[in-house]
C-alpha cells in the first residue's frame, strides 16, 4: 500500500509556487509546475480568469506529460496585486516572468488568450524572448475590440461563468483605469521573429475572427491561423472544443519546440 502511494507521490509535477515583483512594483502570484521536462509552456490568461480557472487547469494538466508549465496571474487578477490596466502596463508582469525562467529551459512556448495574447504580441515584438507563441482570439488593437454584449453566448457566459461552480472558480478582476496609453499589436506583429499560431473560434461575440486575419496577414514570421467552425471566445474554446484545441496546441509546440532545431 505505502510502496503504492509513494509510487502515484512520485508521478506527481513537483509545484511551486511564489510571487515576482516587477518593475514598477507590483506582485505577481505564480505556480510552476516542474516535471522533469527541459522544455516549457507558459500559460497567460485573459481578462476575468487567472490561473486557477478550471479550464486553464485542464490545459495545464494536458500539457504537463511533455512539458513543464507555468501559470500567473496578470496584475488585478487572481492572487496578483494592483489593478489591471487593460494592457497598458501587463507587459511588465510578463518580463518579470520571462526573466525569472531566462536560462531555466532549452525552449519555451507561449499559449496567450484575449487580452493577454496581446500582451505577448507586444512583448515578443520588442526581442525574442521565447521559441513559440500560440494566440488565442487575440485582439489587433484595443480600441476596435467589438464587444457587443447582445451577442454574448448564455451558456458560456451566464450560466458557466457566473452559476457553474467549475466556471466561477478562478474569476474576477479589479479594474484601473482603461483611457491609459495602450501598444497596439497590429503595429508591432511585424517585428515578430517568433513563430505564431493564431486561433479563433468563428463565432467569437466579443473579439471577431477578423483580428486574428489581420494579425496574421501582418505577420512576417512562420505563422497559421486556425479558425474553429462554431467556436467561441478565448478560454471558452477549451470548454467547447476541448479535444480539437488540445491537438491544435500539441502540434504546433511540437513542430516549434524541437530541442534538435538548436
Amino acid at each position: 500500500m505505502w510502496r503504492k502511494y509513494f509510487s502515484i507521490m512520485a508521478a506527481l509535477p513537483l509545484t511551486l509556487s511564489g510571487v515576482l515583483v516587477t518593475s514598477d512594483n507590483q506582485k505577481i502570484a505564480y505556480e510552476h509546475y516542474l516535471n522533469g521536462h527541459q522544455k516549457l509552456v507558459i500559460i497567460v490568461h485573459g481578462f476575468y480568469n487567472s490561473k486557477q480557472a478550471v479550464l486553464l487547469q485542464n490545459l495545464k494538466d494536458e500539457l504537463l506529460t511533455t512539458y513543464d508549465v507555468f501559470m500567473f496571474d496578470l496584475r488585478g487578477h487572481g492572487k496578483s496585486g494592483g489593478f489591471f490596466t487593460w494592457t497598458s502596463h501587463e507587459d511588465k508582469d510578463l518580463i518579470a516572468v520571462l526573466d525569472y525562467l531566462k536560462g531555466k529551459y532549452k525552449r519555451i512556448g507561449i499559449i496567450a488568450f484575449s487580452l493577454g495574447a496581446s500582451i505577448c504580441l507586444n512583448v515578443l515584438s520588442k526581442e525574442k524572448r521565447a521559441d513559440a507563441l500560440i494566440c488565442v482570439s487575440a485582439p489587433s488593437e484595443f480600441k476596435k475590440i467589438d464587444y457587443q454584449f447582445w451577442k454574448l453566448n448564455p451558456k458560456d457566459d451566464l450560466f458557466y461563468t457566473l452559476i457553474s461552480s467549475d466556471g466561477r472558480k478562478g474569476k474576477g478582476v479589479r479594474t484601473g483605469p482603461f483611457w491609459l496609453k495602450k501598444q497596439n499589436p497590429i503595429q508591432n506583429v511585424g517585428n515578430l521573429e517568433v513563430p505564431v499560431l493564431y486561433i479563433h473560434g468563428q463565432k467569437d461575440w466579443v473579439i471577431k475572427p477578423w483580428h486574428s486575419q489581420l494579425l496574421y496577414d501582418r505577420t512576417k514570421t512562420k505563422k497559421k491561423l486556425v479558425l474553429i467552425k462554431e467556436g467561441p471566445h478565448a478560454e471558452y474554446l477549451l470548454k467547447e472544443h476541448a479535444k480539437e484545441m488540445i491537438n491544435i496546441i500539441n502540434d504546433w509546440f511540437k513542430e516549434n519546440l524541437k530541442l534538435e532545431d538548436r
